[in-house]
């Protein structure tokens, strides 16, 4: 799921979160892109920062929910990016850390 944060900061503490919950397995921060975008009609440049968050398609729903709450702008990007492929024991850790019914340990 890729998710665009207001800084580095947000971004940690969004994801931080949505592990610890269990919603996502794994959040990864790019702490800088450009953003240029329309918002009230106004044309908006913004430096943000990018948090990729892996998850299952079973948690999406709750995983972006959850998201938007805790966001701090009006109107979020989340966005779900389909995984297609890739290497099975990794896949297979995601569905682990993301099953409501297992428990995880804490790292």
């Amino acid at each position: 799921v890729y998710i665009t944060c207001p800084d580095e900061t947000a971004a940690r503490e969004l994801g931080e979160l949505l592990v610890v919950e269990g919603l996502a397995a794994c959040a990864n921060i790019l702490p800088r892109l450009a953003s240029i975008y329309c918002w009230k009609e106004e044309l908006q440049r913004d430096d943000e920062a990018l948090l990729l968050v892996k998850t299952t398609a079973q948690r999406l729903g709750e995983l972006t929910e959850r998201a938007v709450e805790l966001h701090p702008y009006e109107l979020p990007c989340v966005v779900a990016l389909p995984i297609t492929g890739g290497h099975r024991p990794y896949l297979d850790w995601i569905t682990e850390q993301t099953d409501p019914d297992e428990s995880r340990a804490e790292d």
